[in-house]
């Protein structure tokens, strides 16, 4: 629905994702019969989770971890990890205790060079771990540069990811990054966002990605909105991206890419009704700053507040160390927290079950209702 702001100046309506609520049919289920696995790609997980590439949250420990319980723990590929012999002493500092200011700290180690033997030496320390799925985000200006590295050292899953990615990025001072060209030169999937609105995420479809991120991670402490003045009302968004998915889909004769939500997810009625508008995974990121083995100690922070001329987000303390609970908790449950923020899929499979649905893309099909914006 389109808007007039004022003379010749139209908008669209777009809603968030706390403006929508999931509708129960007139069937319920037992939440011990519903599926919430995903299968991307090649890859089958018990969960439909991807991490957001963060150091605070992805390091090679927590990231074998995640795989373990299911998800596909995506590591920053120009990350501390890939910066430094040993990033762990680091965290003391950037979470405030090294006596600098946390934005300056920030900017002051992720200033430190990319060194791709330290790069391709994390991305194999997760398969010495246990995981069976290894994913490295790399930057669209990185990509280039770091790609041969991270496909030699073993990765499963690469990620092209930045605030906003299109399949056509104009520059006259140096040569963009061709996705099509690049993609199709890669025998692993890639996965590339992020985008907020239908024909942007048909054309990364179209570039040959298996999945598109809906989104930039928004979260409380993102300042994008302050800083660009972008904003992405999600539930439009995802469900946007759902309608690219399905006529792609009939385009190509087939071919399915995963749509993954990315942003303004705090708690498991979050990513249910995530789900419910027509992804088919999520990518959390401060929710899982809470876990105790994130190598962030309750701090979280995305890939943009380093950015060295204009950062986009702050450091968010979610947590106090010794208020961090087991990741298992966060993730799957049990849990005594009645917020929501705990057992985060355990809350999505009980939300399908009370909607009637047992798997995942049944779910896609839920009812949605409008409701007055709580924030």
């Amino acid at each position: 629905m389109n808007v007039e702001i004022g003379r010749g100046k139209m908008a669209r309506r777009g809603y968030h994702l706390d403006e929508i609520a999931l509708v129960p049919s007139r069937r319920t289920r037992a939440a011990r019969d519903v599926s919430i696995d995903w299968q991307f790609d090649a890859h089958q997980f018990g969960l439909p989770l991807v991490t957001a590439p963060s150091d605070a949250i992805v390091s090679p420990t927590s990231a074998a971890l995640v795989d373990r319980f299911g998800g596909l723990a995506v590591l920053n590929g120009e990350g501390l990890w890939a910066r430094y012999d040993d990033p762990m002493p680091l965290f003391e500092e950037i979470t405030g205790d090294g006596g600098l200011p946390e934005e300056v700290a920030l900017q002051r180690r992720y200033a430190e060079p990319v060194r791709a033997e330290l790069l391709a030496r994390a991305v194999k320390e997760q398969r010495d771990l246990g995981a069976g799925v290894v994913a490295v985000r790399l930057s669209p200006q990185g990509a280039a540069g770091l790609v041969e590295t991270v496909l030699r050292a073993g990765a499963d899953v690469l990620v092209i990811q930045g605030t906003v990615v299109s399949a056509q990025h104009v520059s006259r001072h140096r040569e963009p990054l061709n996705l099509a060209t690049f993609i199709a030169d890669i025998d692993i999937p890639v996965i590339v966002g992020g985008c907020a609105n239908y024909q942007t995420a048909l054309h990364l479809m179209r570039t040959g990605a298996a999945g598109v991120i809906v989104g930039y991670g928004a979260n409380p402490g993102s300042t994008t909105r302050q800083v660009l003045g972008i904003d992405v009302p999600m539930a439009t968004a995802i469900a946007d991206a759902a309608a690219a998915r399905r006529d792609y889909l009939d385009e190509t004769g087939g071919r399915y890419v995963h749509v993954i939500a990315h942003g303004d997810l705090a708690s498991g009625g979050d990513i249910a009704k995530a789900i419910g508008c027509g992804a088919d995974a999520v990518m959390l990121g401060e929710p899982l700053a809470a876990g105790a083995e994130a190598p962030g100690r309750g701090a979280y922070w995305d890939h943009t507040v380093s950015h060295p001329s204009l950062p986009r987000s702050a450091l968010e303390r979610v947590l106090l160390p010794e208020e961090q609970v087991l990741l298992a908790e966060v993730l799957i449950g049990p849990t005594s927290d009645p917020s929501g923020r705990r057992n985060l899929f355990g809350a999505l499979r009980r939300a399908m079950a009370k909607c009637g649905y047992s798997t995942l893309k049944e779910f896609q099909r839920v009812e949605l209702a409008l409701v007055e914006r709580s924030r």
